[in-house]
């Protein structure tokens, strides 16, 4: 399965996300999560999304489109190393508004290394499915699917600890590397399926 996949556009205000009608899913994760290798991974376009040695380099939403429909939406990192305060205060408000604001999301891809597991701030952005528009209106919850990344990094001996603490909070991610290709496939499917679920539910 193949993503026609290409870049949009960027923002960093609210009021600047595109007015479409393509169903959105968002991809999040730490700043050195790996996200950039691995949306280029699953696209199979290698300059796609832009890498760097230097984690945190994306400083706005930048929106790549997969077919007529649908849409990845490629967030910020956060833990923001080496940013100015004031800078990661503008990307985490900016974040936290499009996941609880923005009405065509219909997904989330939250990236976890697999090697360190879920922690507080992973936590929180899957606890915002209480989704409302900026009038108070009620939006779709969110579909989460979670990628423990960098799975190549563990050896199958330890694979089982490694998912140990996923499982405490209910978590079953899909295993995946932007290196070896595992769990491409999967993700690709769920996120397809999150757009066409999502058409039907608003047909």
């Amino acid at each position: 399965m193949k993503f026609a996949a290409e870049y949009l556009r960027s923002t960093t205000t609210v009021g600047d996300y595109p007015r479409w009608n393509r169903v959105e899913v968002a991809l999040a994760g730490r700043s050195n999560v790996g996200k950039s290798s691995l949306l280029n991974a699953l696209t199979e376009s290698r300059g796609l999304a832009r890498t760097s040695k230097t984690p945190g380099r994306t400083r706005a939403l930048n929106f790549f489109g997969l077919g007529a429909g649908l849409a990845l939406v490629d967030l910020p990192g956060f833990g923001y190393a080496k940013m100015a305060r004031a800078d990661a205060a503008h990307l985490g408000g900016l974040i936290n508004d499009y996941l609880t604001q923005r009405e065509a999301l219909a997904g989330l891809v939250l990236l976890i290394d697999a090697r360190r597991g879920p922690e507080a701030e992973e936590l929180a952005l899957l606890a915002m499915s209480d989704r409302h528009d900026a009038s108070g209106v009620a939006l779709n919850p969110l579909t989460i699917v979670v990628a423990a990344t960098k799975c190549d990094k563990l050896r199958r001996s330890q694979r089982a600890a490694a998912l140990k603490p996923f499982a405490a909070h209910g978590l079953e991610p899909i295993l995946c590397s932007a290196e070896s290709g595992e769990g491409l496939e999967e993700l690709r499917r769920r996120i397809i399926a999150i757009g066409r679920n999502y058409s039907r539910l608003s047909a």
